[in-house]
């Protein structure tokens, strides 16, 4: 039997088995391979944030007034800046504007609480008139629904009512008082630090990075606390224009208690898209026990309508240049940050995912490169 012969006319050497590098390089560079090596990659970046949230979430005390302080150290920045420019020293700067702010704020969300807390029981009670006025019309009205799933959301809110009078009493207790006492104090600190040593603390941290790094990593500092400064100063503004639309509507329908429920519509303008028109609903279930239920309905549409207006006039007026996420993303940010933490998750989890967003598009930017230099003219010429 002949051998095998190769083209020149020699005998073909028997072929070599490929080595187990060989084979296991090959397997990871086929298109499956590089999926694979992409799907590692998403599963330990996943594994890394999960990492960080549920570390963050075990020590909300600290947690939380670091990343207000840092929201309000962003908004308040341009007032340091204003005043550094003008021959201020910059601790004085920082102390005058942080002593400003923190009088305004604590006046007027001390007051609102204030007002809500004083009218609290007859919210309550008007809330729950409210409620069963609505179930008697779904049950026999021209439709005459009946449903346990009625009774049992009735039940649930009417315990809310008892048991919080609309979270009048969640203040209650040495230790929640405690907490809340510690975590202003501490956020009043860390934001005092933020406003004078903002550049120290951010060159430190970027310190880390390579230094190939660096560039945009200040880039995208500076643009997230654009984001953040503009975010709660567009979101302030916004929720005072939705309280004010909702009070002149139930001063004109002469609703009882419109401050307050005003009141209850500006705080609840926080939470983006959801907050002011859900605050609102109380305002609907007073009108509907005091003034009948064509009031309750204009009520409702003063509300939706205020809602339209934020949504597509307010916000991009507002926030255009710095809020570009889709309402879609908002909702499920606002949805994940309210499981995560309650109430403060989904105030925060907005400017959050904005910032987080804007320092994806920072990093992602391709560098253009500059004008080609120009060539110095030659000797003689």
């Amino acid at each position: 039997m002949k051998p095998n012969m190769s083209p020149d006319g020699s005998a073909a050497q028997p072929s070599r088995p490929q080595s187990f590098t060989a084979r296991m390089s090959f397997m990871w560079t086929d298109g499956l391979g590089r999926a694979s090596i992409r799907a590692i990659q998403a599963l330990s970046v996943l594994a890394l944030a999960w990492v960080v949230v549920s570390a963050a979430i075990r020590v909300p005390l600290v947690t939380i007034p670091v990343l207000v302080a840092l929201i309000l150290a962003s908004a308040m920045a341009p007032a340091v800046r204003w005043l550094a420019a003008r021959g201020w020293p910059r601790a004085l700067a920082v102390l005058s504007s942080f002593l400003v702010i923190l009088v305004v704020a604590a006046g007027v969300v001390g007051g609102i609480i204030a007002l809500v807390r004083q009218q609290a029981s007859v919210l309550a009670a008007r809330a729950e008139a409210g409620i069963g006025q609505l179930q008697q019309f779904i049950t026999t009205g021209p439709v005459a629904l009946i449903s346990d799933q009625i009774d049992a959301a009735r039940s649930e809110f009417q315990k809310f009512l008892a048991g919080g009078s609309l979270g009048a009493d969640a203040l209650t207790g040495l230790r929640t008082a405690g907490e809340i006492v510690a975590g202003s104090v501490l956020t009043a600190v860390v934001l005092f630090f933020f406003l004078k040593d903002g550049e120290k603390i951010r060159g430190f941290l970027i310190g880390f990075l390579p230094g190939t790094r660096q560039g945009k990593a200040h880039l995208a500092a500076e643009r997230s606390i654009v984001v953040l400064g503009g975010y709660v100063r567009g979101t302030l503004i916004i929720a005072a224009i939705d309280a004010i639309i909702v009070l002149a509507g139930l001063l004109i329908l002469q609703v009882p208690l419109a401050v307050p429920l005003a009141a209850v519509v500006f705080l609840g303008g926080f939470i983006p898209i959801i907050g002011a028109t859900t605050a609102g609903s109380l305002a609907v279930l007073v009108a509907l026990v005091e003034n009948g239920p064509v009031p309750a309905l204009v009520v409702l549409v003063i509300l939706v309508a205020a809602n339209q207006f934020e949504h597509h006039i307010l916000q991009p007026f507002f926030m255009g240049r710095v809020l570009r996420i889709h309402g879609l993303v908002i909702i499920l940010a606002l949805a994940a940050g309210a499981t995560l933490a309650g109430v403060i998750g989904a105030l925060l989890a907005v400017p959050l995912a904005a910032v987080g967003w804007t320092i994806y598009k920072t990093l992602a930017e391709r560098e253009t490169p500059g004008p080609e230099p120009i060539a110095p003219p030659a000797p003689g010429a």
